[in-house]
């Protein structure tokens, strides 16, 4: 555009002008010559060529003046990079699939835990959660309360099943073997110690055919280093796969009657069919 706008200025009726570029060259002074002097054409051309090239450099220097009062871009802290969206895995799955079916289990002289055996509405929990007592309220998962009437119980064993009138609200468990286990397995333990109810810890199979007193008689348990409190007793012991394999019923505790790494647990291999004996009858 430069140059166009120069070369115009041949055509001009009052002779050859001469334009300061911005950037500051001096122009060349006029020349006396006649318009039919050979001269003239050449100044004519030197000129535009001149106006041209200045032209140019300077609009060069303008885009660059541009970028340069452009701010920089801030600098980037390096990060690491999104974790990538995976499933559920290892204990944590297997809390997840255990959790709906394990419930609270209150009564008027005090509580535990409990968990779903079957699609009818029984729910499996130790002897002396229930206490001799007839009803009960189990509290799910999710918050939900329904009552529970005392359909059986075996002192000797320290076991007991409640009924609820609605099994469609619960989700059983799936039974496992105790007799698959081995010393040094991964289990969890999962109930309402303290009233906390959900809770979930983490232990393994610390000894197994343990002889401890359950109930009113001396029986052989499954002994964990998973934590057991008070209010876990009737809760299942599963392993990582989330098949129960035991009842949680008992602790050996401290003088202060807290947890020390040493629980008990009722194996299933036992209390499954003492549990459909109550069942039937």
């Amino acid at each position: 555009m430069v140059l166009e706008a120069a070369m115009r200025g041949l055509g001009s009726p009052r002779g050859p002008e001469f334009v300061i570029p911005a950037s500051g060259i001096p122009a060349t002074p006029p020349q006396d010559v006649s318009q039919d002097s050979p001269r003239k054409g050449r100044l004519l051309v030197a000129a535009a060529l001149v106006a041209a090239l200045t032209g140019a450099a300077a609009g060069v220097a303008g885009a660059r003046l541009s970028e340069g009062s452009q701010p920089a871009p801030a600098a980037a802290l390096p990060r690491v990079a999104p974790a990538p969206s995976i499933s559920l895995g290892g204990l944590s799955a297997t809390a997840a699939r255990v959790l709906p079916s394990v419930v609270s289990v209150e009564t008027g002289s005090g509580g535990g835990s409990g968990f779903v055996v079957d699609g009818s509405g029984h729910i499996l929990t130790n002897a002396h959660v229930i206490r001799g007592g007839d009803r009960a309220t189990v509290v799910l998962n999710d918050g939900r309360r329904i009552s529970a009437r005392v359909i059986g119980e075996d002192d000797d064993e320290d076991l007991a099943v409640l009924e609820v009138d609605y099994p469609r609200e619960l989700t059983p468990a799936t039974l496992g073997r105790s007799g698959d286990l081995a010393v040094g397995d991964q289990v969890l333990a999962i109930g309402s110690p303290l009233g906390l109810s959900g809770t979930v810890t983490a232990g393994i199979v610390s000894a197994l055919d343990r002889e401890v007193r359950l109930g009113s008689a001396r029986r052989t348990a499954v002994q964990t280093d998973a934590s057991i409190n008070p209010g876990n007793s009737g809760g299942p012991l599963v392993n990582v796969r989330g098949e129960v394999v035991g009842v949680n019923t008992a602790i050996a505790s401290g003088r202060g009657g807290g947890n020390i790494g040493i629980g008990f647990a009722i194996p299933i291999d036992r209390a499954a069919p003492i549990a459909e004996r109550i069942i039937r009858n």
